[in-house]
């Protein structure tokens, strides 16, 4: 299984385009030993020809230009994405299939929450039905794996997982199952186990047996503290309020990684406040001691 990450920081990037925190003060200024990063997504590969995004974020066209792969340029219009996951219907998840309206009709994995998500309040589907018929949704039912064609090496098995959904979503203060899932991704040729979660805000009996079958976690690295944005004083939401499982304290992330025993355990979808964006910052420091990576745009893992 092949594993690239295009963009890892959360929505907004890193540096935040209107932020003066003191993370994005400094990556400007030079000051802070630090990797610029996009909004996260991730792609897929049993073979690395063929290609599976998981979430199509809006920087999704830097990403591409980062990541020849998928553009093989093997005819006149060309790209190596043969289907799009999506995990939830969030900005920072599904404004870049705007960008990649000139490709449809694409072939979209999602389940019925986010399909309703972006045919409602935020209405992608009905949108891009004038570019060549738009998106082809693809259910995914909670209760069952799943193989897209494309990749019929990788077996996926969603996760519900406990989150808000989006401030459009016409059920925001009434959560569903299917608003948030994690996968877990098997290559049924070389056992390899993946289990992909950017977010992630609580953790069950059942969502912890599923994590501790997978050989790389790659998990929500959000926020290292629970009240980060309002000690930043960038916001007043804790992470919890907005699912999302802090990395200190100790119910969480770090505590909960402590008893995986996966081989790799690498945060993703990082908020430009996180401290463990600092190269030189404590929290980093902690993380490696616990042999916790931080994703980076352009790392690439094989499983």
């Amino acid at each position: 299984m092949f594993i690239q990450i295009l963009g890892s920081a959360a929505g907004g990037g890193f540096p935040q385009w209107n932020c003066n925190c003191r993370n994005c003060r400094g990556i400007r200024a030079g000051t802070l030993k630090a990797q610029p990063r996009t909004q996260s997504s991730i792609a897929l590969s049993d073979d690395g020809v063929n290609w599976i995004l998981c979430n199509a974020s809006p920087d999704i066209r830097t990403q591409l230009e980062n990541f020849p792969a998928l553009q093989p340029a093997r005819y006149l219009r060309d790209t190596a994405i043969d289907a799009i996951v999506l995990m939830d219907s969030q900005i920072d998840h599904t404004t870049g299939l705007l960008t990649l309206r000139e490709g449809c009709p694409h072939d979209v994995w999602c389940t019925a929450m986010v399909q309703e998500d972006l045919s409602t309040g935020f209405p992608l589907f009905r949108m891009l039905e004038h570019w060549n018929g738009g998106l082809r949704w693809n259910p995914i039912a909670l209760d069952q794996a799943f193989v897209v064609p494309c990749c019929p090496g990788l077996r996926l098995t969603p996760v519900p997982l406990r989150s808000a959904a989006p401030p459009y979503s016409p059920h925001r203060h009434d959560p569903h199952p299917g608003d948030n899932i994690g996968l877990l991704i098997e290559d049924t040729r070389t056992g390899g186990t993946l289990f992909y979660a950017p977010g992630l805000g609580q953790v069950t009996p059942a969502l912890r047996e599923t994590m501790r079958r997978a050989d790389c976690l790659l998990v929500d690295g959000t926020l290292w503290r629970d009240d980060e944005m309002r000690v930043c004083e960038v916001g007043d939401k804790l992470g919890s309020e907005m699912g999302h499982l802090a990395q200190s304290g100790p119910d969480g992330m770090l505590a909960l990684l402590a008893g995986m025993p996966a081989r790799r355990k690498v945060l993703i979808h990082i908020n430009n406040t996180n401290p463990i964006l600092d190269e030189e910052s404590p929290e980093r420091a902690e993380l490696d001691a616990r042999g916790i990576e931080v994703a980076f745009d352009g790392m690439s893992l094989r499983l």
